[in-house]
């Protein structure tokens, strides 16, 4: 059997570029899909596909039309239900195609996180409409977090503090969620220590292994840094490695999980979890010799693992856009940024920009976690975006 696979990837972000440039480093040829054109992968891959992964149809019409041997979801907002009847004819959905649907939808994977496996959560419940979210809130009380079922990176995420804020907050949530899905989770909200990221790669010939925990800020319920080694007791990382194994086992298949927890006191909370890799694990380009993105294809590909090598205390930073526009962005700065020792910088190549897109991230190494966070914040706030 030929070791070269024709993998089509669904979502060309900058995390689907890197999977793409991982891929192909390995020699395997990359169709990369999304529903915009010139996006990151698409700058990579050996073919690019436009269209709506959400449409049914269309998704059907470039799978029959490339035939791949491999699918890789990247992103939540895909129909995968026909992922489910093309992993049936033999094609190898990753992890699993009903991985991809089951964490497409929060409320399905908090359901098996809780209901069926007992992992640690918070309290929780749903809504489909703003009156049943007024409701809800009675019970679960306030402050509280909401959010919509299907988004990905924080998108449509707020903290609502009282009665009076419901309603702006159903309005977040359903103008920034993805999907057809008009329905938003209710959390508990726990004033937690700190929260992490536990990168879970299940491999195909041998045992699950982890990557060191990622601690990580968020904005706006999105990713701004993240760092590793994230500083927790070996009693917290045992709890949540426990529940990692045990999430991802339900979930079965090959690849990294980005598995996302809250650390209170002793108490580790179960949050979310995504089948792919993690935006919070970009900082694993710098901080190791393999990084999530090839950990990611060598567990899909069925390649060894044997170690991962750790350079040292390392971070990220987002470079954002500050505005919207359909220009292609031209950027200033990268001499300054990159002077100083152990950083690097990603452009992601994106075509057009809005307000708070993420269009580049900064990343360093040092003798210790707050020099690297210092460093790649500098590094970031160097970088300038202009618009021609």
């Amino acid at each position: 059997m030929s070791f070269i696979k024709k993998i089509l990837i669904l979502g060309s972000g900058e995390l689907g570029k890197e999977v793409t440039i991982a891929a192909k480093r390995y020699g395997q040829y990359v169709i990369a899909v999304d529903s915009y054109a010139r996006a990151p992968a698409m700058q990579v891959a050996d073919e690019f596909e436009v269209i709506s992964m959400l449409n049914g149809d269309d998704l059907e019409r470039i799978i029959k039309k490339h035939k791949p041997d491999i699918i890789v979801p990247e992103i939540e907002a895909i129909r995968t239900e026909k992922l489910k009847e093309f992993e049936d004819q033999g094609i190898f959905v990753v992890p699993t195609a009903e991985a991809a649907h089951l964490t497409m939808n929060r409320d399905a994977i908090r359901q098996v996180a809780k209901e069926e496996l007992g992992l640690k959560t918070a309290n929780y419940a749903y809504a489909e409409s703003l009156n049943e979210l007024q409701n809800t809130t009675k019970e679960i009380g306030f402050p509280c977090v909401i959010k919509p079922v299907m988004s990905s990176s924080g998108k449509g995420q707020s903290i609502a503090k009282s009665f009076e804020e419901l309603e702006n907050s159903w309005d977040i949530a359903c103008s920034s969620g993805r999907g057809d899905k008009i329905k938003v989770i209710v959390e508990e909200f726990i004033d937690f220590d700190f929260e992490i990221t536990l990168l879970t790669v299940k491999q195909k010939k041998g045992p699950t292994i982890f990557v060191k925990p990622i601690g990580h800020r968020q904005e706006r319920g999105d990713y701004q840094e993240s760092w590793l080694p994230a500083e927790m007791s070996s009693s917290q990382l045992e709890k949540a490695k426990e529940m990692a194994k045990k999430i991802t086992d339900r979930l079965g298949g090959s690849g990294i999980f980005g598995v996302e927890f809250f650390v209170k006191g002793s108490e580790v909370y179960f949050s979310e979890l995504s089948p792919r890799p993690h935006d919070t694990g970009m900082v694993t380009i710098i901080s190791q010799n393999l990084s999530e993105f090839e950990l990611h294809m060598r567990a899909i590909l069925g390649l060894p693992i044997p170690e991962i090598e750790y350079y040292g205390p390392s971070a990220s930073s987002v470079i954002l856009a500050d505005r919207d526009s359909t220009e292609c962005p031209n950027y200033s700065g990268l001499e300054e940024a990159l002077e100083r020792p152990g950083t690097e910088i990603r452009i992601f190549g994106k075509p057009s920009t809005r307000k708070y897109r993420r269009m580049g991230v900064a990343l360093a190494k040092a003798a210790s976690t707050e020099e690297a966070r210092k460093l790649s914040k500098e590094s970031a706030n160097s970088i300038i975006i202009k618009y021609l």
